[in-house]
């Protein structure tokens, strides 16, 4: 069903004000019992891969958090691109890995689809090398 551009851009700022308080449990909230959810990466990352269930949304978050340095992250928001039920996040993760203390920069799109209120897809596009140097699984 088509979702309008006002209803997906609240649903996305309710997922930006979320995940910057590190609410796991709300943001799952947002998301449909099935939904298509990609995050590229290297095997290595327990996180990376993709998600069909609204049950897996929290676990990713939990599993990532801790390998990055409290208060040390910082996300960019550059501009949000919303039309109808797709919402485009663009901007910058910075991060330090809490093993290695090394920190990186990586551009970031996430590509949303809301449908009746709800998150149905979530794909993270980044500089995945970067990322898999700065944990030196390259």
């Amino acid at each position: 069903m088509a979702t309008d551009t006002q209803t997906s851009r609240a649903v996305a700022e309710r997922f930006l004000d979320r995940l910057g308080h590190q609410d796991q449990d709300g943001i799952q909230k947002l998301f449909a019992a099935d939904i298509d959810w990609h995050v590229p990466g290297s095997t290595a990352l327990p996180w990376t891969g993709r998600r069909t269930r609204r049950e897996e949304v929290a676990p990713y978050f939990t599993t990532m958090w801790p390998h990055f340095a409290p208060g040390r992250s910082q996300v960019t928001l550059e501009r949000v691109i919303v039309d109808g039920g797709d919402v485009v996040l663009l901007g910058n993760f910075t991060h330090t890995v809490t093993a290695n203390g090394k920190e990186f920069t990586t551009p970031s799109a996430m590509h949303l689809v809301v449908e009746d209120g709800q998150i149905v897809r979530l794909h993270l596009y980044e500089d995945t090398l970067i990322v898999a140097q700065a944990f030196g699984t390259d």
